[in-house]
Protein backbone atom coordinates (compact mmCIF):
# COMPACT_ATOMS: atom_id res chain seq x y z
CA UNK A 1 0.00 0.00 0.00
CA UNK A 2 1.19 3.50 -0.72
CA UNK A 3 2.11 5.44 2.40
CA UNK A 4 -1.16 7.18 3.33
CA UNK A 5 0.79 9.84 5.18
CA UNK A 6 3.46 10.49 2.56
CA UNK A 7 2.70 14.22 2.44
CA UNK A 8 2.35 14.73 6.17
CA UNK A 9 4.21 14.51 9.44
CA UNK A 10 4.14 11.71 11.96
CA UNK A 11 2.19 12.75 15.03
CA UNK A 12 4.56 10.92 17.31
CA UNK A 13 1.72 8.97 18.94
CA UNK A 14 1.86 5.20 18.99
CA UNK A 15 -1.34 3.23 19.55
CA UNK A 16 -1.06 -0.45 20.30
CA UNK A 17 -3.71 -2.79 19.02
CA UNK A 18 -6.83 -2.55 21.16
CA UNK A 19 -9.09 -5.44 22.14
CA UNK A 20 -12.54 -5.64 20.60
CA UNK A 21 -15.84 -7.07 21.77
CA UNK A 22 -16.90 -10.36 20.34
CA UNK A 23 -20.56 -11.21 20.18
CA UNK A 24 -21.70 -14.66 21.17
CA UNK A 25 -22.80 -17.40 18.80
CA UNK A 26 -19.91 -16.87 16.45
CA UNK A 27 -20.72 -13.23 15.69
CA UNK A 28 -18.00 -10.97 14.31
CA UNK A 29 -15.96 -8.64 16.48
CA UNK A 30 -16.84 -4.98 16.77
CA UNK A 31 -14.63 -2.20 18.06
CA UNK A 32 -16.40 -0.17 20.74
CA UNK A 33 -15.39 3.39 21.48
CA UNK A 34 -14.12 2.32 24.91
CA UNK A 35 -11.72 -0.13 23.20
CA UNK A 36 -9.62 2.71 21.80
CA UNK A 37 -6.48 3.78 23.63
CA UNK A 38 -7.68 6.95 25.34
CA UNK A 39 -4.23 8.23 26.20
CA UNK A 40 -3.09 7.71 22.62
CA UNK A 41 -6.12 9.56 21.26
CA UNK A 42 -5.52 12.47 23.63
CA UNK A 43 -1.92 12.60 22.41
CA UNK A 44 -3.10 12.76 18.80
CA UNK A 45 -5.58 15.52 19.67
CA UNK A 46 -2.79 17.47 21.36
CA UNK A 47 -0.70 17.34 18.18
CA UNK A 48 -3.42 17.89 15.57
CA UNK A 49 -6.04 19.82 17.55
CA UNK A 50 -9.79 19.18 17.42
CA UNK A 51 -12.26 18.51 15.87
CA UNK A 52 -10.31 15.61 14.43
CA UNK A 53 -11.20 12.35 12.72
CA UNK A 54 -9.03 9.33 13.45
CA UNK A 55 -9.29 6.34 11.10
CA UNK A 56 -7.56 3.07 11.99
CA UNK A 57 -6.47 1.48 8.71
CA UNK A 58 -5.52 -1.76 10.41
CA UNK A 59 -9.12 -2.10 11.55
CA UNK A 60 -10.32 -1.34 8.00
CA UNK A 61 -8.11 -4.16 6.78
CA UNK A 62 -9.48 -6.52 9.43
CA UNK A 63 -13.06 -5.73 8.43
CA UNK A 64 -12.25 -6.39 4.77
CA UNK A 65 -10.78 -9.76 5.72
CA UNK A 66 -13.84 -10.60 7.82
CA UNK A 67 -16.12 -9.92 4.83
CA UNK A 68 -14.00 -12.00 2.49
CA UNK A 69 -13.95 -14.86 4.99
CA UNK A 70 -17.75 -14.77 5.37
CA UNK A 71 -18.32 -14.51 1.59
CA UNK A 72 -15.38 -16.46 0.14
CA UNK A 73 -17.11 -17.11 -3.20
CA UNK A 74 -18.50 -13.59 -3.67
CA UNK A 75 -17.05 -10.50 -5.30
CA UNK A 76 -16.80 -8.03 -2.41
CA UNK A 77 -17.08 -4.41 -3.54
CA UNK A 78 -16.53 -1.51 -1.16
CA UNK A 79 -19.26 1.15 -1.30
CA UNK A 80 -16.94 4.13 -1.64
CA UNK A 81 -19.49 6.67 -0.40
CA UNK A 82 -18.98 5.46 3.18
CA UNK A 83 -15.49 7.00 3.25
CA UNK A 84 -13.61 8.24 0.20
CA UNK A 85 -10.31 9.17 1.84
CA UNK A 86 -7.27 8.19 -0.22
CA UNK A 87 -5.68 6.25 2.66
CA UNK A 88 -8.87 4.23 3.18
CA UNK A 89 -9.31 3.52 -0.53
CA UNK A 90 -5.73 2.29 -0.86
CA UNK A 91 -6.19 0.04 2.16
CA UNK A 92 -9.39 -1.42 0.71
CA UNK A 93 -7.73 -1.87 -2.67
CA UNK A 94 -4.82 -3.76 -1.16
CA UNK A 95 -7.24 -5.91 0.84
CA UNK A 96 -8.61 -7.22 -2.47
CA UNK A 97 -11.97 -5.47 -2.60
CA UNK A 98 -13.38 -3.80 -5.70
CA UNK A 99 -14.91 -0.30 -5.61
CA UNK A 100 -18.56 0.69 -6.07
CA UNK A 101 -18.83 4.39 -6.90
CA UNK A 102 -21.99 6.50 -6.74
CA UNK A 103 -20.67 9.56 -8.55
CA UNK A 104 -18.06 10.72 -11.02
CA UNK A 105 -16.12 12.18 -8.12
CA UNK A 106 -16.00 8.85 -6.32
CA UNK A 107 -14.94 7.13 -9.54
CA UNK A 108 -12.17 9.67 -9.98
CA UNK A 109 -10.99 9.09 -6.41
CA UNK A 110 -10.98 5.32 -6.91
CA UNK A 111 -8.93 5.63 -10.09
CA UNK A 112 -6.46 7.88 -8.29
CA UNK A 113 -6.20 5.26 -5.52
CA UNK A 114 -5.14 2.65 -8.07
CA UNK A 115 -8.30 0.69 -8.84
CA UNK A 116 -8.33 -0.68 -12.39
CA UNK A 117 -11.41 -0.69 -14.59
CA UNK A 118 -12.06 -4.37 -13.91
CA UNK A 119 -12.54 -3.48 -10.22
CA UNK A 120 -14.68 -0.40 -10.74
CA UNK A 121 -18.48 -0.23 -10.70
CA UNK A 122 -20.26 3.06 -11.32
CA UNK A 123 -23.69 2.94 -9.65
CA UNK A 124 -25.31 6.34 -9.92
CA UNK A 125 -28.88 7.50 -9.33
CA UNK A 126 -30.20 10.02 -11.89
CA UNK A 127 -26.62 10.82 -12.97
CA UNK A 128 -26.01 14.42 -14.09
CA UNK A 129 -24.89 14.95 -17.67
CA UNK A 130 -21.36 15.97 -16.69
CA UNK A 131 -21.02 12.74 -14.70
CA UNK A 132 -22.04 10.62 -17.69
CA UNK A 133 -19.65 12.57 -19.90
CA UNK A 134 -16.82 11.81 -17.50
CA UNK A 135 -17.72 8.15 -16.98
CA UNK A 136 -18.07 7.33 -20.66
CA UNK A 137 -14.72 9.00 -21.21
CA UNK A 138 -13.16 6.81 -18.52
CA UNK A 139 -14.72 3.74 -20.13
CA UNK A 140 -12.84 4.43 -23.35
CA UNK A 141 -9.57 3.96 -21.44
CA UNK A 142 -10.96 1.37 -19.00
CA UNK A 143 -13.35 -0.82 -21.05
CA UNK A 144 -13.78 -3.26 -18.14
CA UNK A 145 -15.58 -0.58 -16.14
CA UNK A 146 -19.19 -1.54 -15.37
CA UNK A 147 -21.99 1.04 -15.36
CA UNK A 148 -25.05 0.23 -13.27
CA UNK A 149 -28.27 1.76 -14.59
CA UNK A 150 -31.51 2.27 -12.67
CA UNK A 151 -33.67 3.87 -15.37
CA UNK A 152 -34.35 3.14 -19.04
CA UNK A 153 -33.79 6.81 -19.71
CA UNK A 154 -30.19 6.45 -18.52
CA UNK A 155 -29.62 3.72 -21.09
CA UNK A 156 -30.68 6.15 -23.81
CA UNK A 157 -28.39 8.85 -22.42
CA UNK A 158 -25.45 6.43 -22.45
CA UNK A 159 -26.19 5.36 -26.02
CA UNK A 160 -26.32 9.02 -27.08
CA UNK A 161 -22.73 9.31 -25.82
CA UNK A 162 -21.63 6.32 -27.89
CA UNK A 163 -21.35 3.95 -24.94
CA UNK A 164 -22.11 0.30 -25.69
CA UNK A 165 -20.05 -1.41 -22.97
CA UNK A 166 -20.71 -3.27 -19.75
CA UNK A 167 -24.08 -2.62 -18.11
CA UNK A 168 -25.58 -3.82 -14.85
CA UNK A 169 -29.31 -3.29 -14.38
CA UNK A 170 -30.40 -1.91 -11.02
CA UNK A 171 -33.71 -3.42 -9.96
CA UNK A 172 -36.24 -2.13 -7.46
CA UNK A 173 -37.27 -5.33 -5.68
CA UNK A 174 -40.08 -3.69 -3.71
CA UNK A 175 -38.35 -4.69 -0.48
CA UNK A 176 -36.51 -2.19 1.69
CA UNK A 177 -34.71 -2.07 5.03
CA UNK A 178 -32.33 0.22 6.91
CA UNK A 179 -31.70 2.19 10.07
CA UNK A 180 -33.82 5.18 8.92
CA UNK A 181 -36.51 5.84 6.34
CA UNK A 182 -34.16 8.24 4.55
CA UNK A 183 -31.74 5.43 3.70
CA UNK A 184 -34.26 2.66 2.96
CA UNK A 185 -33.79 2.33 -0.79
CA UNK A 186 -35.19 -1.06 -1.78
CA UNK A 187 -38.81 0.04 -1.97
CA UNK A 188 -38.33 3.67 -3.03
CA UNK A 189 -39.31 4.55 -6.60
CA UNK A 190 -36.15 6.65 -6.98
CA UNK A 191 -34.00 3.53 -7.07
CA UNK A 192 -34.01 0.99 -9.86
CA UNK A 193 -36.33 -0.40 -12.48
CA UNK A 194 -39.49 -1.99 -11.01
CA UNK A 195 -39.04 -5.70 -10.47
CA UNK A 196 -41.93 -6.72 -12.72
CA UNK A 197 -40.37 -4.84 -15.65
CA UNK A 198 -36.76 -5.82 -15.00
CA UNK A 199 -36.55 -8.93 -17.19
CA UNK A 200 -38.00 -7.13 -20.21
CA UNK A 201 -35.73 -4.14 -19.60
CA UNK A 202 -32.67 -6.38 -19.39
CA UNK A 203 -33.52 -8.13 -22.66
CA UNK A 204 -34.06 -4.80 -24.42
CA UNK A 205 -30.81 -3.44 -23.02
CA UNK A 206 -28.92 -6.51 -24.24
CA UNK A 207 -29.61 -5.44 -27.80
CA UNK A 208 -27.53 -2.30 -27.28
CA UNK A 209 -25.12 -3.09 -24.43
CA UNK A 210 -23.20 -5.90 -22.81
CA UNK A 211 -25.53 -6.72 -19.90
CA UNK A 212 -23.31 -8.39 -17.30
CA UNK A 213 -25.27 -8.21 -14.06
CA UNK A 214 -28.33 -7.31 -12.02
CA UNK A 215 -28.26 -5.27 -8.84
CA UNK A 216 -30.50 -4.39 -5.89
CA UNK A 217 -29.94 -2.78 -2.50
CA UNK A 218 -32.35 -2.87 0.44
CA UNK A 219 -30.90 0.06 2.38
CA UNK A 220 -28.21 1.17 4.80
CA UNK A 221 -27.59 -0.04 8.32
CA UNK A 222 -29.60 -3.27 8.19
CA UNK A 223 -29.66 -4.98 11.57
CA UNK A 224 -30.54 -8.51 12.71
CA UNK A 225 -34.23 -7.63 13.05
CA UNK A 226 -34.44 -6.79 9.34
CA UNK A 227 -32.81 -9.89 7.91
CA UNK A 228 -36.14 -11.26 6.67
CA UNK A 229 -36.38 -8.29 4.29
CA UNK A 230 -32.78 -8.87 3.21
CA UNK A 231 -33.48 -12.54 2.49
CA UNK A 232 -36.60 -11.67 0.50
CA UNK A 233 -34.64 -9.23 -1.66
CA UNK A 234 -31.92 -11.81 -2.24
CA UNK A 235 -34.47 -14.49 -3.16
CA UNK A 236 -36.14 -12.21 -5.69
CA UNK A 237 -32.80 -11.40 -7.31
CA UNK A 238 -31.96 -15.09 -7.55
CA UNK A 239 -35.29 -15.72 -9.24
CA UNK A 240 -34.66 -12.89 -11.70
CA UNK A 241 -31.25 -14.32 -12.56
CA UNK A 242 -32.83 -17.68 -13.32
CA UNK A 243 -35.48 -15.99 -15.47
CA UNK A 244 -32.83 -14.20 -17.53
CA UNK A 245 -30.97 -17.47 -18.07
CA UNK A 246 -33.98 -18.90 -19.89
CA UNK A 247 -35.09 -17.92 -23.41
CA UNK A 248 -38.27 -15.85 -23.56
CA UNK A 249 -40.48 -15.44 -26.63
CA UNK A 250 -37.99 -14.66 -29.37
CA UNK A 251 -35.31 -13.38 -27.00
CA UNK A 252 -32.14 -15.30 -26.25
CA UNK A 253 -31.00 -16.01 -22.69
CA UNK A 254 -28.80 -13.36 -21.10
CA UNK A 255 -25.52 -14.70 -19.79
CA UNK A 256 -24.99 -12.37 -16.86
CA UNK A 257 -21.83 -12.64 -14.77
CA UNK A 258 -23.19 -11.77 -11.34
CA UNK A 259 -26.09 -10.96 -9.06
CA UNK A 260 -25.24 -7.99 -6.84
CA UNK A 261 -27.42 -7.90 -3.72
CA UNK A 262 -25.94 -4.64 -2.38
CA UNK A 263 -24.64 -4.10 1.11
CA UNK A 264 -26.13 -2.27 4.05
CA UNK A 265 -24.75 -4.65 6.67
CA UNK A 266 -25.27 -2.89 9.98
CA UNK A 267 -22.89 -2.25 12.82
CA UNK A 268 -23.91 -1.77 16.47
CA UNK A 269 -23.81 1.89 17.43
CA UNK A 270 -25.27 1.50 20.91
CA UNK A 271 -22.91 0.05 23.50
CA UNK A 272 -25.15 -2.87 24.45
CA UNK A 273 -26.18 -3.80 20.89
CA UNK A 274 -24.84 -7.10 19.61
CA UNK A 275 -22.78 -7.18 16.41
CA UNK A 276 -24.36 -8.48 13.24
CA UNK A 277 -23.71 -12.20 12.91
CA UNK A 278 -21.99 -11.89 9.55
CA UNK A 279 -21.35 -15.62 8.95
CA UNK A 280 -25.06 -16.30 9.58
CA UNK A 281 -26.01 -13.50 7.19
CA UNK A 282 -23.69 -14.96 4.57
CA UNK A 283 -25.19 -18.43 4.98
CA UNK A 284 -28.73 -17.06 4.73
CA UNK A 285 -27.78 -15.04 1.65
CA UNK A 286 -26.34 -18.02 -0.19
CA UNK A 287 -29.36 -20.11 0.71
CA UNK A 288 -31.84 -17.45 -0.41
CA UNK A 289 -30.20 -16.69 -3.76
CA UNK A 290 -29.57 -20.31 -4.76
CA UNK A 291 -29.48 -21.90 -7.15
CA UNK A 292 -27.81 -19.37 -9.39
CA UNK A 293 -27.37 -20.28 -13.05
CA UNK A 294 -24.04 -21.79 -13.95
CA UNK A 295 -21.34 -19.17 -14.27
CA UNK A 296 -23.24 -16.52 -12.31
CA UNK A 297 -21.50 -15.26 -9.18
CA UNK A 298 -22.73 -13.43 -6.11
CA UNK A 299 -21.56 -9.87 -5.41
CA UNK A 300 -21.99 -7.70 -2.31
CA UNK A 301 -21.34 -3.99 -1.71
CA UNK A 302 -20.63 -3.26 1.96
CA UNK A 303 -19.56 0.25 2.95
CA UNK A 304 -20.46 1.02 6.55
CA UNK A 305 -19.29 -2.42 7.73
CA UNK A 306 -15.80 -1.77 6.37
CA UNK A 307 -15.10 1.59 8.00
CA UNK A 308 -17.64 2.50 10.71
CA UNK A 309 -15.94 1.08 13.78
CA UNK A 310 -12.52 2.01 12.41
CA UNK A 311 -13.14 5.70 13.02
CA UNK A 312 -13.69 8.13 15.89
CA UNK A 313 -14.28 11.87 16.01
CA UNK A 314 -12.32 13.71 18.69
CA UNK A 315 -13.77 16.93 20.06
CA UNK A 316 -12.79 19.15 22.98
CA UNK A 317 -15.08 20.54 25.67
CA UNK A 318 -15.10 24.33 25.62
CA UNK A 319 -18.17 25.16 27.73
CA UNK A 320 -19.95 23.55 30.67
CA UNK A 321 -23.29 25.20 31.40
CA UNK A 322 -25.55 23.98 34.21
CA UNK A 323 -29.22 24.90 33.66
CA UNK A 324 -32.35 24.10 35.69
CA UNK A 325 -33.30 21.37 33.21
CA UNK A 326 -30.03 19.90 32.00
CA UNK A 327 -26.25 20.18 32.06
CA UNK A 328 -25.09 21.38 28.64
CA UNK A 329 -21.56 20.45 27.57
CA UNK A 330 -20.41 22.55 24.64
CA UNK A 331 -17.80 21.07 22.30
CA UNK A 332 -15.89 22.34 19.28
CA UNK A 333 -17.35 19.75 16.87
CA UNK A 334 -20.86 20.06 15.56
CA UNK A 335 -23.30 18.90 12.94
CA UNK A 336 -20.93 20.30 10.32
CA UNK A 337 -18.39 17.69 11.38
CA UNK A 338 -20.75 14.78 12.09
CA UNK A 339 -24.20 15.23 10.57
CA UNK A 340 -25.77 11.85 11.32
CA UNK A 341 -27.25 12.70 14.76
CA UNK A 342 -28.96 15.83 13.40
CA UNK A 343 -30.05 14.29 10.10
CA UNK A 344 -31.09 10.79 11.18
CA UNK A 345 -31.44 11.20 14.95
CA UNK A 346 -28.59 8.67 14.96
CA UNK A 347 -26.99 7.41 18.15
CA UNK A 348 -23.21 7.57 18.47
CA UNK A 349 -21.43 6.35 21.60
CA UNK A 350 -19.37 8.97 23.42
CA UNK A 351 -16.47 8.45 25.82
CA UNK A 352 -14.84 11.12 27.96
CA UNK A 353 -11.08 10.70 27.53
CA UNK A 354 -10.29 13.43 30.06
CA UNK A 355 -7.29 15.69 29.74
CA UNK A 356 -8.57 18.83 31.43
CA UNK A 357 -5.87 20.51 33.52
CA UNK A 358 -6.10 19.71 37.20
CA UNK A 359 -9.04 17.32 36.79
CA UNK A 360 -9.01 13.67 37.93
CA UNK A 361 -9.05 10.86 35.38
CA UNK A 362 -12.51 10.19 33.95
CA UNK A 363 -12.84 6.86 35.81
CA UNK A 364 -12.42 8.79 39.06
CA UNK A 365 -15.26 11.22 38.36
CA UNK A 366 -18.99 10.84 39.00
CA UNK A 367 -21.19 9.93 36.05
CA UNK A 368 -23.48 12.78 35.07
CA UNK A 369 -26.29 12.95 32.46
CA UNK A 370 -25.40 15.71 30.00
CA UNK A 371 -26.37 17.18 26.66
CA UNK A 372 -23.38 17.30 24.31
CA UNK A 373 -23.95 20.24 21.96
CA UNK A 374 -21.90 21.78 19.17
CA UNK A 375 -21.24 25.38 18.09
CA UNK A 376 -23.74 25.53 15.21
CA UNK A 377 -26.66 27.94 15.48
CA UNK A 378 -29.27 25.15 15.35
CA UNK A 379 -31.19 23.44 18.15
CA UNK A 380 -30.57 20.14 16.40
CA UNK A 381 -26.81 20.57 16.72
CA UNK A 382 -26.36 18.05 19.52
CA UNK A 383 -24.59 14.70 19.63
CA UNK A 384 -26.44 13.42 22.68
CA UNK A 385 -29.14 14.37 25.18
CA UNK A 386 -29.32 13.15 28.76
CA UNK A 387 -26.26 10.96 28.08
CA UNK A 388 -24.42 9.62 31.15
CA UNK A 389 -20.74 10.60 30.94
CA UNK A 390 -17.85 10.92 33.32
CA UNK A 391 -18.52 14.49 34.45
CA UNK A 392 -17.00 16.62 31.66
CA UNK A 393 -14.79 19.62 32.37
CA UNK A 394 -13.56 22.35 30.07
CA UNK A 395 -10.51 21.02 28.23
CA UNK A 396 -11.56 17.36 28.22
CA UNK A 397 -11.37 15.43 24.97
CA UNK A 398 -14.48 13.43 24.03
CA UNK A 399 -14.35 10.54 21.56
CA UNK A 400 -17.47 10.08 19.44
CA UNK A 401 -17.40 6.44 18.36
CA UNK A 402 -18.41 4.43 15.29
CA UNK A 403 -17.78 7.56 13.23
CA UNK A 404 -15.75 6.12 10.36
CA UNK A 405 -18.69 5.74 7.97
CA UNK A 406 -20.54 8.79 6.63
CA UNK A 407 -18.71 10.98 9.13
CA UNK A 408 -16.16 12.98 7.19
CA UNK A 409 -18.10 12.22 3.99
CA UNK A 410 -21.06 14.30 5.17
CA UNK A 411 -18.96 17.07 6.75
CA UNK A 412 -19.86 20.50 5.44
CA UNK A 413 -19.15 24.22 5.77
CA UNK A 414 -22.48 25.42 7.16
CA UNK A 415 -22.06 28.51 9.37
CA UNK A 416 -18.81 28.99 7.39
CA UNK A 417 -17.00 26.45 9.53
CA UNK A 418 -13.88 24.82 8.04
CA UNK A 419 -13.97 21.04 7.83
CA UNK A 420 -11.83 19.05 10.30
CA UNK A 421 -8.50 17.35 9.84
CA UNK A 422 -8.11 13.57 9.60
CA UNK A 423 -5.43 11.27 10.93
CA UNK A 424 -4.88 7.66 9.87
CA UNK A 425 -3.40 4.96 12.09
CA UNK A 426 -1.08 2.53 10.34
CA UNK A 427 0.63 -0.08 12.45
CA UNK A 428 -0.18 1.99 15.51
CA UNK A 429 1.46 5.15 14.15
CA UNK A 430 -0.67 8.23 13.51
CA UNK A 431 -0.18 10.27 10.34
CA UNK A 432 -2.04 13.31 9.10
CA UNK A 433 -3.77 12.37 5.85
CA UNK A 434 -6.11 15.34 5.46
CA UNK A 435 -5.26 18.80 6.70
CA UNK A 436 -7.70 21.01 8.52
CA UNK A 437 -9.44 23.56 6.33
CA UNK A 438 -8.79 27.22 7.09
CA UNK A 439 -10.90 30.35 6.80
CA UNK A 440 -9.06 31.07 3.55
CA UNK A 441 -10.26 27.74 2.16
CA UNK A 442 -13.87 28.79 2.71
CA UNK A 443 -13.66 31.51 0.08
CA UNK A 444 -10.97 30.02 -2.17
CA UNK A 445 -13.48 28.91 -4.81
CA UNK A 446 -15.36 32.20 -4.95
CA UNK A 447 -14.73 34.68 -7.75
CA UNK A 448 -13.20 37.86 -6.48
CA UNK A 449 -15.65 40.74 -6.64
CA UNK A 450 -14.65 44.40 -6.91
CA UNK A 451 -14.87 46.33 -3.67
CA UNK A 452 -17.52 49.01 -3.32
CA UNK A 453 -14.91 51.79 -3.57
CA UNK A 454 -13.57 50.25 -6.79
CA UNK A 455 -17.07 50.10 -8.27
CA UNK A 456 -17.73 53.72 -7.35
CA UNK A 457 -14.48 54.80 -9.02
CA UNK A 458 -15.28 52.77 -12.12
CA UNK A 459 -18.74 54.30 -12.43
CA UNK A 460 -17.29 57.80 -11.97
CA UNK A 461 -14.93 57.21 -14.90
CA UNK A 462 -17.78 56.39 -17.28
Amino acid sequence: MSDPGSDSADSGADLADSPADTAGDGGPAVRRVCDWDGEGLRSIAAVHDTPLYVQDLDRVRENCARLRDAFPDADVRYAVKAHTGRAVLETVRDAGLAAECASAGELDRALAAGFGGDRLHYTAVNPPARDLDYVTGVAEAEPDLTVTVGALDTLDRLAERGYDGRICLRVNPGVGAGHHEKVTTGGAAKFGIPYDRAATAAREAAARFDVVGIHAHAGSGIDSDQLDSHRELVARMGELARTLAEPAAEADPIDIEYVDIGGGFGVPYEEDAAPLDLPAVADATREAVAPLPEGVDLAIEPGRYVVADAGVLLTRVNTVKPTPDERVVGVDAGMTDLLRPAMYDAYHPICNLGGADGEPAPDERPTTPVTVAGPICETGDAFATDRPLADPARGDVLAVGIAGAYGYEMANQYNSRPRPAEVALVGGTARLVRRRETLVDLTAVEREQPRATDRDASEADR
